[in-house]
């Protein structure tokens, strides 16, 4: 399949954070991600670049100790090793691509 509706596959769970590989490659790697409301991923790295796209919801994004408000539409772009972390306010769903 060529496409997909990215909405048709976001299900939060009760707690917790959910992931669902969306397409996988050699180079890129795509993931939603559904974070129920209060849900936190601690201080974190990665050893490749990216961005998070906020699908729906609100949260909150701390990258190199800057917080940026994650609402629907924001784009958050990251270089490899930076750190990070995320809480969700309310229910809150992102892709997150890797390369």
């Amino acid at each position: 399949m060529n496409f997909k509706n990215i909405k048709d596959n976001i299900e939060y769970p009760s707690k917790g954070v959910l992931s669902k590989v969306i397409s996988k490659t050699e180079k890129n790697n795509l993931t939603l991600f559904c974070m129920a409301a209060g849900t936190d991923i601690g201080d974190h790295t990665s050893t490749k670049e990216g961005f998070v796209y906020v699908i729906e919801g609100k949260g909150t994004f701390v990258l190199h100790g800057e917080e940026i408000e994650m609402l629907p539409g924001v784009i958050i772009f990251m270089k490899e090793n930076a750190p990070h972390s995320l809480k969700a306010e309310e229910n809150t769903s992102f892709l997150l691509s890797l390369s």
